[in-house]
């Protein structure tokens, strides 16, 4: 039997799972990762803890699987996608904490960015989404990486002499994990710096002029399925491969088998991302969604629109740590059947960090409106619950106006093992919801680049055959309720922009 291990390592956890060649789980193993919140509005986390998080991990999997480390074919490798590290070549130390995606401390960088131009005279704003397919908001890794060089003492000078490495997280793991440290990363990762040509698939020279960032620092980029180096035996046990990278939320798109234009999925995670895939040519959004690279595989890339929900399950977590509402995350589902889906009016718009699409209103905060003396703690957190659903219609819709429209829509992550909240997505969404029987696909998706790379599967057809369905969920919601929460969730939100 042949194994390939996925390191996955998400905002809020890492995680390690080992699979056997019928893509079966076989051992697994999860850390919590914590953030801070320095200021309103920023959000790091301990570069050291994510690093030492993986490690424990990956070997806590190979225990929990009972194999040895050269059992094991090859490493698939997933991360959040725009956290920014820089790191020195010599020492390999950071010279600031991991800035985490979330994070918007560019926000009056990119305030200053709307009525700016690049050298040749084009629109600033224009040339960021003709180029890189995203639009001009903190999300990114352009105006982190420009602010870590900015306000680091010493930064700038080193980057220009080449001394330091830029990264998102999975680049920061492989140069930590491999031998000789291979300073590299993928398209999908690269596709989100806002410094990437999604076209040509190299880094821009003139948004790397525009935001000062010396080409030196910044990784080779490698399709989702290469040769990213050797995983030094010292960390697991043997010498291993890594042989596939994507961001996370194109591993969920691989690890749901959308590998066909028109196909979607929504992880709800941390964050809550929807992406349908769009084929082999770029289409670009009117409605403030993100194009995107959804993978780049034997040199061929493939697309995909976005829509970013900043704030899905780290409510549940806010709700839990914060408030104290709930001692654990799966409390919720209980809350919810109480209230029977009912909110009484209550209605949340989760802007903790801001809002992303199609707003992308980083000054934007939280809020809960419609609270009554009858309102108790099951009505807020039903609420919280069906925000993210709330959005979610909101980025359907606008993909239907973009000539992508959703039939059935793939979910996964962990809020999904709320029954009540799948069928709550489903009658307000007006589409088939279908949960595969493995939620955990974002690290699925890494296994299958990893098992392609190493030949344990031949392509993404020979993947497809691998997913499984758990349960189908179809509307049964009345139109005339399902327009009634959508007009107070509205209401809400415009409360909420104002």
């Amino acid at each position: 039997m042949t194994y390939v291990m996925a390191l996955d390592q998400g905002t809020s956890s890492s995680r390690a799972i080992i699979y056997n060649s019928s893509g079966e789980v076989v051992g697994s193993a999860q850390q919590t990762i914590d953030s801070v919140y320095p200021q309103d509005g920023w959000v790091e986390q301990d570069p050291n803890v994510i690093w030492q998080s993986i490690l424990q991990v990956g070997r806590g999997a190979l225990k929990s699987a009972s194999i040895g480390a050269s059992q094991i074919q090859a490493i698939g490798i997933t991360n959040q996608r725009e956290t920014t590290l820089l790191w020195d070549r010599q020492s390999d130390e950071c010279l600031y904490n991991a800035i985490v995606w979330q994070d918007r401390r560019g926000a009056d960088r990119c305030s200053e960015m709307a009525g700016e131009q690049l050298a040749d005279g084009r629109d600033l704003g224009a040339a960021i989404n003709q180029i890189t397919g995203l639009i001009i908001d903190p999300y990114f890794s352009s105006t982190k990486l420009a602010w870590l060089l900015g306000n680091v003492p010493g930064a700038q000078a080193k980057a220009q002499a080449g001394e330091l490495c830029f990264g998102t997280v999975d680049s920061f793991l492989i140069w930590k994990l491999t031998v000789g440290a291979s300073h590299v990363t993928d398209a999908t990762n690269a596709s989100r710096t806002q410094l990437f040509d999604i076209t040509a698939n190299q880094w821009s020279v003139e948004l790397t002029n525009y935001f000062a960032i010396p080409q030196a620092i910044l990784p080779k980029v490698q399709d989702s399925v290469a040769e990213f180096g050797i995983a030094d035996a010292q960390w697991f046990g043997a010498p291993i491969p890594i042989l596939g990278v994507a961001g996370d939320q194109q591993a969920a798109l691989i690890g749901q088998a959308c590998f066909k234009p028109g196909m979607s999925k929504s992880t709800y995670g941390t964050g809550c991302f929807v992406m349908t895939h769009t084929g082999e040519r770029v289409r670009y959004s009117k409605k403030n969604l993100l194009a995107t690279i959804a993978y780049r595989i034997d040199g061929q890339t493939s697309y995909a629109l976005e829509g970013s929900i900043f704030v899905a399950g780290q409510a549940v977590k806010w709700l839990r740590d914060q408030l104290g509402l709930i001692e654990h995350a799966s409390d919720t589902q209980a809350a919810y059947e109480r209230t029977e889906g009912d909110a009484q009016g209550v209605y949340v718009v989760a802007g903790f960090t801001g809002l992303g699409s199609p707003q992308w209103r980083p000054d934007v905060r939280g809020l809960i409106t419609g609270l009554t003396l009858s309102s108790d703690k099951d009505h807020i957190i039903t609420a919280f619950l069906q925000s993210v659903a709330f959005q979610t219609e909101t980025l359907l819709s606008l993909m239907a106006e973009e000539g992508a429209p959703v039939d059935t829509l793939r979910v996964d992550g962990g809020m999904v093992v709320n029954e009540a909240l799948c069928q709550f997505l489903s009658d307000i969404l007006q589409v088939t919801v279908e949960r595969p029987a493995d939620i955990e696909t974002t690290a699925k998706g890494a296994g299958v680049l990893a098992a392609i790379g190493c030949g344990v599967l031949k392509d993404l057809e020979d993947a497809a055959t691998h997913w499984r369905l758990d349960k189908r969920f179809a509307p049964q919601m009345n139109e005339p309720v399902r327009a009634q929460l959508l007009e107070g969730y509205n209401h809400a939100l415009k409360q909420a922009l104002s």
